[in-house]
């Protein structure tokens, strides 16, 4: 074994606690340790959380690549492509794209009998993913829309339902202006709920044949394509590939088509979600640098309270580098046992979290009932990591002390 990590392990194991001085220096080391790796562990798993749910809604309501024509991309100014079975075929078979469906979006006015709100009614195919409406459906049931016949039937959120004092079953009143006024009634078949105001302050969803006969839009004719990637790492990539794919495609009607990512279409929100990773790596550097200084005070208390050890090491034949390296291996252990706590604490209030939702938060603001958490093996690795190898390059420069402690004056040494 080699004798610098021996003599470590030994100071360690049955002489850290026996020095009045040294105890309570180690114990704040220890606890400076511990406190800044769960703090770092919990703001990495509530970022990573909070942005995966926000970005699971926006792509939930929309898609992770939306096809539409170049003219008119604003949702209040579509201007129809054709989206026949040729052009499905061609995204379909493009690397990274796993499902394609067909919308269609038209603003509008619900009014009751002493309310009215602006809307954008969203109409669905067949083949349209029902599965997150489902998940976030509180009341009533989905109905099967289609593209070839008016089903009557809409879903609306719990903010609309609210607002203007909607239950399911009951009818409402839509109207939409033109050149003249042309209204639907359709009758309330469920509330769903998704706390992403963007969406629930304004959509409605029908299907897509009512939608686009509002449009007066001629046959084949649809608003746009939303295309689901394989998973989040692919979508640049299949973006990419759609975009090769269209090139200078245009219909049958000249109109051409215009590819673009959620981020692309929702810029906002995904600006907001990237100063997250401001306030997380600020986090992070503040609590690297507590955790190191508290580690550099105990470490030069410990080298001063065994300044007659340094001496008879060295009166023996050890150099200073040996014995810096005996100091910084029992810093190690420190550090390791530091971090044994913060990985404790950090996922265990991670869990309690993620189990029993005691931290909750308002929808309204924040999109979320509760603080999200999503814990990551990868990311708990590196942070351990990065925090050891911190940990220890701040404490190799304190370590020189023991270059200035002299055997014959450290021996002699109360």
């Amino acid at each position: 074994m080699n004798w610098k990590f021996f003599i470590a392990r030994r100071i360690y194991r049955s002489e850290e606690g026996r020095r009045e001085v040294s105890k309570p220096a180690v114990r704040i080391a220890t606890a400076g340790i511990a406190v800044g790796l769960a703090v770092m562990i919990v703001s990495v798993a509530v970022v990573v959380g909070f942005k995966s749910q926000v970005r699971a809604k926006v792509v939930g309501m929309g898609a992770d690549i939306a096809v539409s024509a170049v003219e008119g991309t604003e949702l209040y100014q579509m201007a129809p492509i054709v989206a026949d079975d040729s052009l499905l075929n061609v995204l379909r078979a493009v690397p990274g794209v796993a499902h394609v469906q067909r919308y269609s979006v038209k603003p509008g006015m619900i009014m009751t009998a002493d309310n009215f709100q602006g809307m954008l009614v969203k109409g669905v195919g067949q083949e349209y993913d029902m599965a997150y409406l489902k998940a976030h459906l509180e009341e009533g049931t989905v109905p099967t829309f289609a593209d070839s016949a008016a089903s009557g039937e809409v879903l609306v959120s719990r903010s609309v339902a609210d607002k203007l004092s909607l239950k399911v079953g009951d009818r409402l009143y839509t109207y939409y202006i033109e050149d003249n006024v042309r209204a639907r009634r359709l009758k309330v078949s469920g509330i769903f709920r998704t706390n992403f105001s963007a969406f629930d302050d304004y959509y409605l969803i029908t299907d897509l044949y009512t939608v686009n006969r509002l449009h007066s839009w001629l046959p084949g004719q649809v608003g746009g394509l939303e295309v689901a990637a394989d998973s989040r790492s692919k979508v640049s990539e299949a973006n990419d590939g759609i975009r090769s794919a269209l090139g200078d495609r245009a219909d049958r009607y000249g109109q051409r088509y215009c590819s673009r990512t959620a981020e692309e279409l929702y810029p906002q929100v995904f600006a907001w979600l990237g100063l997250l990773d401001t306030n997380v790596w600020v986090i992070l550097i503040l609590m690297t640098g507590v955790a190191g200084f508290t580690m550099i005070s105990g470490l030069l208390i410990i080298i001063l309270e065994r300044t007659r050890m340094i001496g008879t090491l060295k009166a023996l034949g050890a150099d200073n580098a040996s014995v810096r390296e005996i100091f910084l291996a029992f810093s190690v252990f420190l550090i390791g046992r530091g971090m044994l706590w913060g990985n404790a604490v950090g996922i265990g209030l991670c869990l309690v979290q993620l189990l029993f939702e005691p931290v909750k938060l308002d929808p309204a603001t924040y999109y979320v009932n509760a603080v999200p958490v999503e814990l990551h093996v990868g990311l708990l690795v590196l942070l351990n990591v990065c925090t050891l190898l911190a940990s220890v390059s701040m404490l190799v420069g304190p370590s020189y002390l023991v270059s200035r402690i002299h055997p014959a004056k450290s021996i002699r040494f109360e």
